[in-house]
């Protein structure tokens, strides 16, 4: 299962304007639900400007002054991933560059855990929409408008429907996750 995973303000943006989501940062509960998601992964699929934002997960060790940012540094490092990038000649840690396109290298990824796979960065991730290889959107939504910025989800040339399969009201972000509907 493939399934696209990001904060998104009301508007649907996941940057502003000049791309910034500060507005997205969880707070405990929040940060421990998106743990929770994250060690469920086989593997994650990542842009370069996510896979460089999440760098500080491998790299910095003030994330592991808390309990908590422990165990997700834990987690994270350990969690094949994929970096998908036209300027990165190298990457760090457990992760590799991606060398096939898209829809290879969902496979190969898929095909490599019998867990679920993650895709992020809202470009890559849109990519793989506009395919029709993501089988699950989880929203968090912001209680923000961004008035601009990068698109949550793409536009797509045909009508893809999901169907709304869970939703969660933390303090202020609500979480929805939709399946992809089955075809008529």
């Amino acid at each position: 299962m493939l399934m696209f995973s990001m904060s998104t303000s009301i508007d649907g943006f996941v940057t502003d304007r000049e791309g910034g989501f500060d507005w997205a940062a969880p707070d405990d509960e929040l940060f421990r639900f998106h743990h929770d998601e994250v060690a469920t992964l086989g593997a994650y699929l990542l842009g370069r400007r996510l896979y460089e934002t999440m760098l500080v997960w491998e790299n910095d060790p003030t994330v592991r002054e808390t309990d908590d940012g422990a165990e997700f540094a834990d987690i994270w490092t350990a969690l094949p991933k994929v970096v998908f990038s036209r300027t990165l000649d190298a990457v760090q840690g457990n992760a590799r560059l991606a060398r096939g396109s898209v829809a290879a290298e969902v496979t190969r990824a898929l095909e490599a855990t019998d867990r679920a796979v993650s895709i992020g960065g809202a470009e890559l991730a849109g990519q793989a929409i506009e395919l029709g290889l993501v089988d699950e959107l989880r929203v968090y939504r912001c209680p923000v408008i961004a008035g601009g910025g990068t698109p949550h989800l793409p536009a797509v040339a045909q009508v893809q429907r999901f169907e709304l399969v869970e939703t969660r009201r933390f303090a202020q972000v609500v979480y929805e996750r939709y399946r992809q509907a089955p075809a008529d």
